[in-house]
């Protein structure tokens, strides 16, 4: 074989050493990106890359305690999501526009885990004197809500929406600051973990949100 060709072989057999080198290293931050998820505190939903189970993440921002009662008139509080993953989103039951589209969205991630019992869905009427018990039973059975496993929750209206803005950050708006006066309506979802940290917010009018968040389930599921 000539020198020509040894220097050849040499070159291409460096330049795929260092294709595989590269592809190694994208596969390991790919796989090191989906480890966890990171976790929110605030409004503005920067993300914290918290390590699991760390002293950071047990002094992190948990939803509070709650007390609502959903579309059977069960009282549903903090503890009815002890150790459970949870999808949790505001709207109200003679809403014309998003929420429809909403419902429907939550019904979908309801079938997709419909036999999963770490995973559950919580509503929260924004509008909680005109959607009672009774209002939200019947929203339920049109909607295919099942029972225990998707909660339509009304009560203290003050409570709900210190909820939507102080806790879950729902809203999402930086603009300017909203009182209880200000109607609370946001078309996001937010995915909470069982320890009651948010862990992601998503479009619940948008496909591909909606597909984004069955994956970030999933992650969430195999977190140690």
């Amino acid at each position: 074989m000539s020198l020509k060709s040894n220097k050849i072989i040499f070159v291409l057999g460096l330049f795929a050493l260092a294709i595989f080198g590269c592809d190694n290293k994208l596969k390991s931050k790919e796989t090191s990106r989906v480890e966890y998820l990171p976790y929110y505190n605030d409004e503005a939903f920067t993300p914290h890359w918290i390590i699991p189970n760390s002293k950071e993440e047990r002094n992190f921002h948990q939803i509070p305690e709650f007390k609502l009662a959903n579309q059977l008139g069960d009282t549903i509080t903090e503890e009815t999501f002890k150790n459970k993953i949870y999808v949790t989103d505001f709207f109200f039951a003679s809403c014309p526009g998003i929420c429809p589209q909403m419902t429907g969205n939550m019904y979908k991630l309801q079938e997709a885990f419909i036999n999963d019992d770490d995973i559950l869905f919580l509503s929260h009427t924004v509008t909680p004197t005109k959607d009672s018990v009774p209002v939200l039973k019947n929203y339920a059975r049109i909607h295919g809500v099942i029972a225990n496993k998707w909660h339509l929750v009304t009560g203290d209206r003050t409570e709900i929406y210190n909820l939507g803005r102080n806790q879950y950050f729902v809203e999402n708006d930086l603009s300017e600051p909203k009182d209880l006066n200000d109607f609370l309506h946001t078309e996001n979802f937010l995915l909470i973990d069982k320890d009651r940290h948010i862990r992601g917010i998503y479009n619940g009018l948008n496909r591909a949100s909606m597909m984004q968040l069955i994956e970030d389930i999933k992650t969430l599921k195999n977190e140690k």
